[in-house]
């Protein structure tokens, strides 16, 4: 497992680097880790690409009335991910869709060709 953190302010404190250093050492995607977080990449990051929209889809699907209706909301929605075959499926597709993008125009910004 290797865990993937992004570069935003919070995920840089040094407390968040010495957690991930003891949890996951070695193991860790992120500013100043082990691996070093990829410039400009979020355009590659299923997380941000595909999950999130997949999650929203699910979990706002009908109106929500409390924050333990959310948590099991979102606990379900993580258990459908991990079985449904087709979102994995999609994701790859994606997925590789999105890295031939990005040698084609070497590197550059190109979510306005997807």
């Amino acid at each position: 497992m290797i865990f993937q953190n992004d570069g935003a302010p919070c995920h840089f404190e040094r407390q968040v680097r010495e957690h991930l250093n003891r949890t996951v050492p070695g193991r860790w995607i992120g500013r100043a880790g082990p691996i070093e977080w990829p410039a400009r990449s979020p355009d590659l990051n299923p997380i941000d690409f595909f999950i999130w929209g997949f999650y929203k889809e699910m979990v706002y699907a009908r109106e929500i009335n409390s924050e333990n209706e959310l948590r099991e909301k979102l606990r379900q929605c993580a258990e459908k991910i991990g079985e449904n075959t087709n979102a994995l499926r999609r994701l790859k597709a994606n997925f590789l869709r999105r890295c031939r993008l990005c040698i084609k125009v070497n590197g550059r910004h190109f979510e306005n060709l997807l």
